[in-house]
């Protein structure tokens, strides 16, 4: 009886220790983007990226902390800052410390201000904010703050890699700039003047304009104009809805230059504008797919692809996201100390799967990485976007690009 009773106690304290680890919190990261409405197919496959890499980087592989799951919480936040502010401070009402975002630099930046106000406020509850693709230059120089950190090169640094391609272009004499009116369309104008102006002194700025972001339903109008003015070339940062609107109204109008863009790759852009645009639109991006950065690489894409046939991994630099943050969960010893994490992350280097070394720069939370131009095509690739047989080839690589760029941050540290 006696021997019954402490194997019982025994066994009772083990169901309530495996209770406990069954039912630990899980690390949960809130994903705020634009779900619905005509960015919503950038959004959902941003999600499904952020998804498949805790599940298949970290929670197959034992988990953080000796167990513990991460878990994404997805937020509509219809492109809308106001709306990203209500979405935030119902993901801090349910106790997530970690918030991504990407799509919209407005955005962004409404919510790295409302972040660091309220971590001012709330120093025992505090977060964090993973910026993985809104590249407005300001996030991470005059705006930047302790509480942010960008996974994404900037637009300022795309630029520069992207028109370090174009100077080599002795036949280029006229660029037209177009892109949606808000802050990142901005940055990339001035980024592209800037650039060409150091470097081709001889090229004339022949268009320069912005149009509402996510309204155009006819960019006609501006591909006659952009015809008109005899460019050999054109900047764009366009992305989503109205990557593909601007891309087939240029090419069906009959304009036959190169079209330089930031985001004109997956998410249903290389299927609708497929063999219109082979060996014209080029991008500039982080992460080679094609060749592929690694044998885990492969292996990671090939795996979202079984789990996602109608996905890509357009955004190689989510994955990047999750591997450094469990890496400095991992070396806080804790998720809940954010301040603790940051630190980690600051000055972090990182093996990125998709080929090469990733830097966190402490003094203004900018990865630095290298940088891809490549080319829409359908010759030499192992892996196509949309099913559609297109994908991004690889021409040229910037190592490291702009590792010792000018920051104007004026970190301030807890």
């Amino acid at each position: 009886m006696k021997k019954f009773t402490k194997i019982g106690a025994i066994s009772a304290l083990s169901l309530i220790v495996g209770a406990s680890a069954a039912f630990a919190e899980n690390v949960k990261i809130a994903f705020i983007d634009p779900l619905s409405g005509p960015f919503a197919s950038t959004g959902t496959n941003g999600l499904h990226q952020f998804q498949f890499a805790v599940d298949h980087m970290v929670n197959e592989q034992g988990g953080v902390l000796g167990g513990t799951n991460m878990e994404i919480v997805a937020f509509d936040n219809k492109i809308s800052p106001k709306e990203s502010l209500i979405q935030l401070q119902v993901a801090i009402d349910q106790g997530i410390r970690y918030i991504a975002q990407g799509n919209s630099s407005g955005v962004a930046n409404a919510i790295t201000e409302a972040v660091n106000k309220h971590n001012r406020r709330n120093p025992d509850d505090r977060v964090l904010f993973l910026n993985y693709a809104a590249v407005d230059p300001a996030l991470t120089n005059d705006k930047c703050n302790f509480w942010h950190f960008r996974f994404d090169a900037n637009a300022d640094i795309k630029m520069d890699a992207l028109t370090d391609v174009m100077a080599a272009n002795d036949d280029m004499k006229k660029v037209y700039i177009i892109g949606q009116d808000y802050s990142f369309g901005k940055a990339v104008a001035a980024a592209a003047v800037k650039n060409l102006g150091e470097k081709r002194a001889d090229v004339e700025i022949v268009g320069n304009e912005l149009h509402p972001i996510g309204k155009v339903k006819d960019f006609t109008p501006y591909s006659r104009k952009i015809i008109a003015s005899e460019a050999d070339a054109v900047i764009t940062g366009n992305w989503g809805a109205d990557m593909v609107g601007l891309g087939r109204s240029l090419i069906e109008s009959g304009y036959d230059g190169p079209i330089f863009t930031y985001y004109a790759a997956g998410s249903g852009i290389t299927a609708a504008l497929g063999e219109s645009a082979k060996d014209r639109v080029r991008l500039i991006s982080q992460g080679s797919v094609n060749p592929i950065g690694s044998d885990s690489a492969r292996a990671t894409y090939e795996a979202f692809e079984a789990k996602y046939p109608e996905g890509n991994v357009d955004q190689p630099r989510i994955f990047n996201v999750i591997g450094m943050l469990a890496q400095a969960i991992e070396g806080a010893g804790s998720a809940d100390d954010v301040v603790a994490v940051a630190k980690q992350l600051e000055g972090m280097e990182y093996e990125s799967i998709w080929g090469g070394k990733v830097f966190m720069r402490p003094q203004d939370h900018q990865l630095i990485q290298d940088m891809y131009v490549g080319v829409h095509t359908d010759e030499n690739i192992d892996f196509d976007y949309d099913q559609s047989g297109f994908g991004v080839l690889t021409e040229s690589t910037v190592e490291m690009a702009s590792m010792d760029s000018p920051t104007t941050c004026e970190m301030k540290r807890p």
